[in-house]
């Protein structure tokens, strides 16, 4: 992990596209602008996790019998 600091105003760059900005500092909070392409995702940590889990959950799934025998069906057609 790098570590770098950073003060108030002040940014880093990720490749050519990527822009992370020291916007405002509150205690102990910090809050960041990030400039990115659109096709970039910018998530919060908690918030990919989440997508992460369901996107794993939703392709390791059993599909409801009634897909499955359709399915089927369809598979025997077409032979």
């Amino acid at each position: 992990m790098l570590i770098l600091t950073r003060k108030l105003g002040e940014s880093i760059r990720i490749g050519d596209d990527i822009e992370v900005k020291i916007v405002a500092v509150s205690g102990d909070q910090i809050k960041l602008g990030i400039t990115a392409p659109r096709e970039v995702d910018v998530n919060r940590g908690e918030i990919y996790e989440a997508i992460r889990k369901e996107n794993n959950s939703a392709a390791t799934s059993k599909l409801p019998a009634d897909i499955l025998n359709t399915m089927k069906s369809m598979k025997k057609k077409d032979h």
